[in-house]
C-alpha cells in the first residue's frame, strides 16, 4: 500500500437513521437507532479537486451509505471510491463496497455480521473480500459520550496480484466513541484490527463535525489503513487520506 493523502475536498456521507453529528463509520457496525429516527435514512459524499497549471492533478472522492430499520435489526449498505491522479498517471484507486447487520438484545448487547468487498490497485491485492460475525456491547450511551466494543471471528480471501490466492481465519475486534462536544460540534474515534496468522490490518478513523443546520454539516477527517506485512508488489504499509468535508444528510 502507498501512501496517499486528499487535500481539502467537498464530501457527502451516509448515515442512515442516525443524527447528522454521528460520524460516518467507515468500518464500524452503526449504533443503535434513536426511537425518533426515520426507519429509512441516507447520506452522500463526494469531493473533487483539480488543479491546472504548473502542476496538473484531479482528486476523486465519493461515498454513500444506506441504513433502514427492521424492528431490532439495523441494516446498513455502503460504497466508497477515491481516485488521484498527477499529470495524467493515477497515483491512487480504491473501490469499496460493504453490506452490515445489527441485532440488538435489551439492554447493552447486539450481534452483528459484515462482508465487505475491496479493491486497491496499488496493495498488492488484486482484491479482498472478508466475512465477519460476533458480539457487541455498548459500553457508554449517554447524550454526551457514546462508547461501544465489538469482536468476532471471520474469514478473508485475499486475491494476491501475481501470486496465488489465499484464504485466511480472521480474528476481529473494533472500538468506536463519540463525543457530542457542543450542541453543534461533535468529535469520532473509531478503531479495528483484522489479525490473520500472516499480517494485520489496523485502521483508524478520526473525526470532527460541526453542524450547520439540520441537514449540512463541515467535517474535518483523517482515516489510516496500515497493513503490517503486505505484498511485494505493494509501494507502502500504510495508506492515510486526509479531508475537509462538507455532509448532507437526508
Amino acid at each position: 500500500m502507498r501512501r496517499q493523502r486528499l487535500g481539502l475536498c467537498g464530501v457527502a456521507t451516509i448515515l442512515l437513521a442516525l443524527p447528522l453529528g454521528a460520524q460516518a463509520s467507515p468500518f464500524y457496525a452503526p449504533p443503535p437507532p434513536d426511537e425518533e429516527d426515520d426507519v429509512f435514512a441516507g447520506d452522500l459524499e463526494f469531493g473533487f479537486t483539480q488543479l491546472s497549471g504548473n502542476t496538473d492533478s484531479r482528486t476523486l472522492l465519493g461515498k454513500g451509505r444506506l441504513t433502514w430499520l427492521t424492528d431490532n435489526w439495523t441494516h446498513s449498505l455502503r460504497g466508497e471510491v477515491r481516485n488521484v491522479a498527477r499529470d495524467d498517471t493515477t497515483s491512487a484507486e480504491q473501490y469499496l463496497a460493504a453490506w452490515r447487520e445489527r441485532y440488538d438484545f435489551d439492554g447493552d448487547h447486539y450481534l452483528f455480521g459484515f462482508a465487505r468487498w475491496e479493491k486497491d490497485r496499488f496493495s498488492g491485492y488484486d482484491q479482498q473480500v472478508t466475512a465477519i460475525a460476533g458480539y457487541g456491547r455498548q459500553i457508554l450511551d449517554s447524550d454526551t459520550h457514546r462508547l461501544s466494543l465489538e469482536a468476532g471471528p471471520g474469514y478473508r480471501f485475499d486475491d494476491v496480484r501475481d501470486e496465488e490466492s489465499e484464504s485466511f481465519s480472521v480474528g476481529y475486534g473494533a472500538l468506536a466513541y463519540d463525543w457530542e462536544v457542543t450542541d453543534n460540534a461533535s468529535f469520532s474515534q473509531e478503531l479495528s484490527l483484522e489479525a490473520t496468522r500472516d499480517n494485520t490490518t489496523s485502521r483508524s478513523y478520526s473525526a470532527l463535525t460541526a453542524r450547520i443546520n439540520s441537514r449540512m454539516a463541515l467535517r474535518l477527517s483523517h482515516e489510516i489503513r496500515r497493513n503490517s506485512q503486505p505484498p511485494e508488489t505493494a509501494t507502502a504499509r500504510s495508506d492515510m487520506t486526509t479531508s475537509a468535508s462538507l455532509v448532507y444528510s437526508w
